[in-house]
């Protein structure tokens, strides 16, 4: 009996042993109609149940589903990333699986998917299935291959890339882990064991990194592809192979991702380094194959090569082909060797391809610059981009978002990432992080972290944290696990005193300046070398550290930028006291920050009205690359028409709290002297304060601010046109709010404010929504009202205006702002009553109420109405109607308005027409870059 007992519990554990090694097996027959571009597939699942818990039902990841219409959570996405290609596309192009029964263990089964979620697939299981049991399901569906303009997988006019093409288990860890298709090429799947039968028509070839089960490896038009222990099977399908299979070591690589100036002996030895390279920290790879699309590294390229112009061939052929090459493999290196949740779980995988990029470029390219060649060129090598090393840029683009309080925390799920954050800055956060462990730790410390991370736990599932099990150290890395990681804290320190104690030793008082406590390294140098180092830690407030004096006379934080501090510029103190603890540096336009320096740039600047004529300036500021807490710019200048000096300038404080409801606090005074008239200058002054509020997500595009400015405006008077001195020199408080959201498909904007002055004092509210229909026709609809609270201005200069407001605040892009007749008095700004036409009755001293419509009829062709209701004192309310063409080329920049009907009935026939064309013309291109930004960041 007690044999029998021992037999019983060998067998039981042997089986446990055995059910827990199991993987899912997916068997696939599918057959190509490549006139309909549609995928006939028989699939053949056997699913294992590895947790602990009874299962009523089985999820699968159905991800070609998600192209069906525009209102899946893959559609709502493109419009996100100001994309309307997918939502206006022909539904021939979209994509779509079909579903015709499915069996579970040879009975008829049920299946179910809601509109919310059409790219998951709910199986009801008829009997619950026990932990280490399996159950069979086979399933015949038929997948329409979408085009590949939307996500770059799909169909073209000769080609097939399929990704995520087929039903896949979801994994089941608690909770079922289902995720929508969001064109983020992370479907979290288990490793599988795959047999693919693949019927492609005879002028087609097949790529696939999975092995040929037959020796020729094609067979009447049939590919069977052979694969054990994948995540997913990537597929190219092809009329005109441009696959190479590279007999590089110890993989083969088989990608279309080439350059045609390096030989095939080169890319091979190139290839074998890199696996070589990642072997050596990553592991051995699991398969003999790897298959990598050159679709992989145009979604997410190298930044920094592709920004660069070609012409100037700013690196060399071999390390382009090198770094990029090196990316993909990197990725694809950890997709295919452990299971991370990349949807809510990528920090670590992001930071070790960041990482091993920045130990490669170390090891291979040392002498690299992130400009490349373009560095050495004259009149460039001299600024601090030209000089800094390529690993240097990780630094500065991470800080880029981070200056902008745009950064989030790593370990923020990516469908909630902004595309800048996801694509970019988070991938460079980590990195960073990583190698600033590896400062503080040691290189071999996190070397031998990874190696072990990787021995356990490759071709198994593994959270990120599980980096820190591996970790040999006694130091304190809580910072890293908690702040780091899980917020977007932003690191500052400064050297706030030198005191020289006796003759050999400096008491050094470091304080923190933020709420984000790390290690940070103190050094000493002396003519550029570093003489001295010591790290110092749990800084949370202000310390006071004693060091010896030896042989150097500057004293820095954080010397070498590893840790990406919030301002790096307050990390020098000179040993003996300066007037200036860091020289002045004078640059030619733009440059990164330098924090050895004080930076001043120049720059000439153009501009143009038609009182100064062109206006040839030259900007001084110190506003760098990267956004600091306190801007300055000066711009004197002088107007080539009127021959006389003009000029602008602008000081403002920015603050940025970590937390709460507020993103940013704006506080500045702002001046410009220019003509307003012929040979009649003004001066206008502005001190002014905003506030910015958080967003309730980094992907939303709104912004939500109340401001409040005090505009003093003083004119030189005319002699020859005598005009009312309360035009001449006034001041206007103004207090307002304004929010907007302008989506590709919705743009929603709405503000209100008052202003108050010594003679009057007036409220108005202007809300703007335009619309994209389904049929991709436009309809905008504006809305205005205004009313003056008091009143006593003996002119129309500070009345609402119906169709050209005098601007009397100086804050439109008038080119001629006092012009009643001439072209330019044609140019409109759509502002107060967004009339085209010149009526009778102009302005209102009372009140004023518009409405503002324009309907699309092809393209930019557009047909525009207008009404209001326009009153002055001591008259009846006028009303006021027209509509006409309007020709939207680029909304709210450039814009053309013919008038056709209005008060003064139709004015096509009137024999000055010309004169009644109004025009939208905007020049400014911070305007014209932040119309193009939309969706990125």
């Amino acid at each position: 009996m007690k044999k029998q007992l021992i037999l019983t519990f060998l067998f039981n554990v042997f089986f446990l042993s055995l059910s827990f090694g199991q993987k899912n097996n997916i068997s696939i027959t599918a057959t190509l109609n490549s006139e309909a571009d549609i995928l006939d597939i028989y699939q053949e699942i056997i699913y294992y149940n590895t947790s602990d818990s009874v299962l009523k039902n089985i999820y699968f990841h159905n991800w070609p589903n998600a192209y069906k219409n525009k209102r899946t959570p893959l559609a709502i996405r493109f419009v996100e990333k100001n994309s309307k290609s997918f939502h206006f596309t022909n539904d021939k192009n979209r994509g779509y699986s079909e579903i015709k029964n499915i069996f579970i263990n040879y009975e008829l089964a049920s299946w179910d998917s809601t509109a919310k979620d059409p790219d998951i697939l709910n199986i009801p299981l008829k009997k619950p299935l026990l932990p280490n049991e399996s159950v069979k399901i086979i399933v015949t569906y038929s997948v329409k291959i979408p085009k590949d303009k939307f996500t770059k997988y799909g169909v073209n006019s000769y080609q097939y890339n399929l990704r995520y093409w087929y039903l896949a288990p979801a994994i089941f860890d608690e909770k079922w882990n289902t995720y929508n298709n969001l064109d983020l090429d992370d479907l979290y799947v288990d490793f599988s064991d795959y047999n693919i039968k693949l019927n492609v028509p005879k002028e087609y070839t097949v790529n696939s990194d999975l092995v040929y089960g037959m020796t020729e490896g094609k067979l009447n038009n049939q590919y069977k592809l052979i694969g054990s222990n994948r995540p997913d099977i990537e597929v190219n399908i092809t009329q005109y192979n441009d696959f190479l299979a590279y007999n590089s070591k110890p993989v083969s690589i088989i990608t279309n991702l080439d350059s045609e100036k390096l030989n095939l002996v080169v890319k091979t030895n190139v290839l074998s380094r890199e696996l070589k390279f990642i072997e050596s920290y990553l592991g051995k790879f699991p398969h003999k194959k790897l298959f990598i699309n050159k679709i992989e590294y145009d979604k997410n390229p190298v930044y920094g090569l592709n920004q660069l112009p070609s012409f100037l061939e700013p690196f060399s052929d071999i390390f382009e082909y090198d770094i990029k090459m090196f990316k993909v493999l990197v990725k694809k290196y950890i997709e295919n060797t452990f299971l991370f949740n990349q949807r809510k779980d990528a920090w670590l995988a992001d930071g070790l391809q960041t990482y091993l990029m920045m130990k490669y470029v170390e090891k291979f390219y040392p002498e690299i610059k992130a400009l490349g060649n373009i560095s050495t060129i004259w009149g460039i090598k001299a600024y601090n981009i030209a000089k800094i090393d390529y690993n240097e840029k990780y630094y500065f683009v991470y800080q880029f978002a981070s200056r902008k309080n745009l950064d989030q925390p790593l370990t923020t799920p990516t469908d909630s990432l902004s595309n800048f954050n996801r694509k970019i800055a988070n991938k460079y956060k980590a990195g960073l992080g990583i190698k600033y462990l590896e400062n503080y730790l040691g290189e071999e410390t996190i070397k031998n972290a990874i190696v072990d991370f990787s021995n356990k736990n490759a071709n198994n599932k593994v959270k990120s944290t599980a980096i820190f099990n591996n970790i040999n150290t006694t130091k304190d890395i809580e910072w890293f696990k908690i702040d780091y990681l899980q917020t977007n804290k932003k690191p500052d320190y400064t050297i706030k005193k030198v005191i020289k104690k006796g003759k050999d030793s400096l008491n050094v008082i470091v304080e923190n300046k933020r709420n984000f406590t790390t290690p940070i390294e103190l050094y000493g140098i002396k003519d550029n070398d570093v003489k001295y180092q010591q790290w110092l830690t749990k800084i949370d407030s202000t310390a006071t550290v004693t060091i010896p004096k030896d042989g150097f006379d500057k004293l820095s934080l954080n010397y070498n930028s590893l840790l990406p501090e919030f301002n790096l510029r307050n990390n020098w103190k000179n040993v003996d006291k300066k007037l200036f603890t860091r020289p002045l540096q004078l640059r030619f336009v733009k440059d990164l920050e330098n924090p050895y320096y004080n930076q001043l740039f120049y720059k000439p600047v153009f501009g143009y009205n038609y009182y100064d004529g062109i206006i040839l300036g030259l900007t001084f500021s110190n506003q760098t690359f990267l956004n600091k807490s306190i801007n300055f710019k000066v711009t004197p200048s002088y107007s080539t028409k009127s021959n006389s000096f003009s000029g602008s300038y602008s000081l403002r404080y920015e603050y940025l709290p970590e937390n709460g409801k507020v993103n940013k606090i704006f506080i500045g005074l702002g001046g410009s002297h220019f003509d307003y008239a012929e040979g009649l200058p003004y001066n206008k002054i502005v001190p002014y304060a905003a506030l910015e509020f958080r967003k309730k997500s980094y992907r939303d595009i709104s912004s939500n601010i109340i401001s409040t400015s005090y505009t003093f405006v003083d004119k030189a008077a005319s002699i020859t046109n005598p005009q009312d001195p309360e035009t001449l020199k006034y001041k206007v408080f103004s207090l307002g709010y304004g929010y907007a959201k302008p989506t590709i498909l919705k743009d929603i904007r709405f503000s209100t404010g008052i202003e108050i002055s010594e003679k009057f004092s007036k409220a108005s509210l202007n809300a703007r929504y335009r619309l994209l229909t389904n049929t991709n026709t436009q309809f905008d609809f504006r809305l205005f009202a205004g009313a003056f609270l008091s009143n006593n201005t003996n002119t129309d200069f500070f009345s609402f205006a119906l169709d050209r407001p005098t601007d009397y605040l100086f804050q439109y892009d008038y080119l001629g702002r006092s012009e009643t007749s001439g072209f330019l008095s044609q140019q409109i700004i759509i502002s107060e009553g967004g009339f085209k036409s010149k009526l009778p009755v102009p302005f209102a001293n009372q009140w004023l109420t518009s409405v503002n419509t324009s309907i699309g009829l092809w393209r930019w062709f557009e047909i525009y109405n207008d009404a209001a209701l326009v009153k002055n004192k001591n008259a009846n309310v006028y009303f006021a109607y027209e509509n006409g063409v309007r020709l939207n080329f680029v909304q709210d920049i450039l814009e053309v308005y013919f008038p056709v009907y209005s008060n003064l009935g139709w004015e096509v026939t009137q024999p000055d027409y010309a004169s009644r064309i109004r025009f939208v013309l905007v020049l400014k291109p911070k305007r014209i870059f932040n119309f193009l930004r939309r969706g990125f960041y």
